[in-house]
């Protein structure tokens, strides 16, 4: 199977597991986020490998649901739609044991089509929200999520917080730079402070992240060669790619932190 077509089922499999989600009861009240959110609601450039939403009761019970679902909806589903086979399983394992989030993995595959396997993870995490939920529609479908100052802010503290930094979330910063609030800086500290992060840990990921520039872009281009439609990557390649999200991403965040920690204007 060439790549391009796998792209596209990919995605298409990744519309029928978000809208299997949303139009039943085990999706009541589980807000989608991440970069498949802001693809499908946002029309964002950029493709997403994985699906995530955030959950604020019991993620392992949460998972268990969306296990169960999977298997008897979805997965039927995706192979009358598509002709892929599939089965939903629970990750587990020291990575997969985290008390911030459950994963459910999703793998598909065409038993007679070479290089056809599918692996889509589902993530049930929990992200701090100063907004109520919100509801968008997409071809008559409500999804759930959070609002677009929650999820801009929620990258902020990824690229802080993460224990291994993923380059997508400084990318999102730069293509949703727009969605911050007025009162991002002292929402920022709110969350910041309630998840006890400290000056000192903030003030060691800027240092790190400026100190090592020169592989961050490296890293940022690859997630554009490869996440990113391709009209929009040459686009980006025109203006120095990885260096103009990396400096706008950097600039961006140090100016919705707040001033006691560096950011501010």
């Amino acid at each position: 199977m060439d790549d391009d077509r796998k792209k596209r089922n990919i995605e298409s499999i990744q519309k029928a597991v978000v809208a299997t989600v949303a139009t039943h009861p085990a999706g009541i009240n589980l807000l989608l986020i991440g970069g498949f959110r802001y693809r499908l609601l946002d029309a964002s450039v950029r493709v997403s490998d994985d699906i995530d939403y955030h959950w604020s009761g019991d993620l392992e019970k949460k998972q268990g649901e969306l296990v169960a679902l999977f298997t008897r909806v979805l997965i039927p589903e995706v192979k009358r739609r598509f002709g892929y086979s599939g089965r939903a399983t629970p990750a587990h394992g020291p990575d997969a044991d985290s008390p911030i989030v459950r994963v459910v993995n999703l793998l598909f595959w065409k038993d007679d089509v070479t290089n056809s396997r599918i692996e889509m993870p589902v993530d049930v995490t929990r992200i701090l929200c100063a907004d109520p939920p919100e509801v968008q529609t997409v071809d008559g479908i409500v999804y759930a999520t959070v609002s677009k100052g929650d999820i801009i802010e929620s990258k902020v503290i990824a690229v802080l917080n993460r224990m291994y930094l993923r380059h997508r979330d400084l990318i999102d910063v730069f293509l949703f730079q727009n969605t911050f609030l007025p009162d991002s800086n002292e929402r920022l500290r709110v969350k910041i402070q309630e998840l006890n992060i400290t000056l000192a840990a903030v003030t060691k990921r800027i240092e790190y992240l400026s100190a090592n520039e020169a592989y961050h872009v490296e890293a940022i281009n690859d997630v554009i060669d490869n996440q990113f439609d391709a009209a929009s990557a040459m686009q980006l390649k025109e203006v120095d790619g990885g260096k103009k999200v990396f400096d706008v991403a950097m600039a961006t965040i140090k100016r919705y932190l707040p001033v006691d920690m560096g950011g501010g204007e």
